[in-house]
């Protein structure tokens, strides 16, 4: 096991710690977002929670809204959407916390720890994210080369963020669904490097035709996509965030209140 360097501090977080009021989501909060391939959701009715992995979408803002803004879709016969219609306040975990300990790193040459070590890390996009979140694949870089890179930038931040927010259903086959539909499936469109979970995309079977429905392996390759994202069916969600809560590794907890840049209060800087 390898020492403890820094010791950690449980930080008390019962009520607010460190409360500060911002106009916009701290840096570390929009990188975590932007690196992260899923995050949790957290819905409740009848004091029941359910807790969903989910493919997001993070947009700082849009034609629809100038506050940030995170994108989900949704099975319209799944226990989410029957909490979101009775209770839209949700709560969501994101994180960037993967540990490149010496013992990993001895294995990186292992596909299966490489595959472990990256599916919580987002592949590179078709096209960069509006808020120039996650970068195009330089071709000159090896995968091995741009895990390292992650690990690296993962150890820079080490945070998880819990979110909370209200979820708003949009309306099917509306200007505003249809834009933010096509975000979402932009920014869950990856490149042929196959590396969402850390393999090569499988070979099509010899006797397949155009026209075969995909396999589990490549359904699983997608990260869900397929089903979850460009389904004819999902329906799209659209959280507004109220306040941020981030919690290092060390134990230190901060809480952010996010408010409109003209509200009083608001600094210009985005802190107060």
């Amino acid at each position: 096991m390898d020492p403890v360097a820094v010791p950690l501090n449980s930080e008390a977080s019962a009520g607010d710690t460190h409360k500060q009021t911002t106009a916009t989501l701290p840096a570390e909060v929009v990188q975590c977002l932007e690196n992260a391939r899923f995050l949790h959701l957290a819905t409740c009715t009848g004091n029941v929670p359910n807790l969903s992995l989910m493919n997001y979408t993070y947009l700082p803002s849009s034609p629809f809204s100038s506050a940030p803004v995170i994108v989900m879709t949704t099975n319209p016969a799944s226990k989410k959407m029957n909490n979101l219609l009775s209770n839209p306040n949700v709560s969501l975990l994101v994180h960037d916390c993967t540990c490149p300990s010496s013992a990993c790193l001895s294995l990186l040459c292992a596909s299966s720890t490489t595959a472990n070590m990256r599916v919580s890390h987002r592949p590179p996009t078709t096209a960069r994210r509006p808020s120039g979140g996650s970068p195009t694949r330089d071709p000159h870089r090896s995968s091995l080369a741009a895990l390292l890179l992650n690990l690296n930038t993962s150890a820079v931040s080490s945070i998880s963020a819990t979110i909370n927010g209200t979820a708003r259903l949009l309306d099917h086959a509306s200007e505003e669904e249809r834009f933010y539909r096509a975000q979402h499936l932009e920014n869950n469109t990856f490149d042929n490097e196959g590396v969402s979970f850390g393999f090569p995309p499988p070979e099509p079977a010899a006797d397949a035709g155009a026209d075969a429905p995909p396999t589990p392996s490549v359904q699983a390759e997608d990260g869900g996509r397929g089903c979850f994202v460009a389904g004819e069916d999902v329906r799209v969600i659209v959280v507004s965030i109220s306040d941020v809560r981030i919690s290092d590794w060390k134990g230190g907890v901060r809480d952010y209140v996010l408010a409109d840049e003209g509200a009083p209060g608001a600094a210009m800087n985005g802190v107060q």
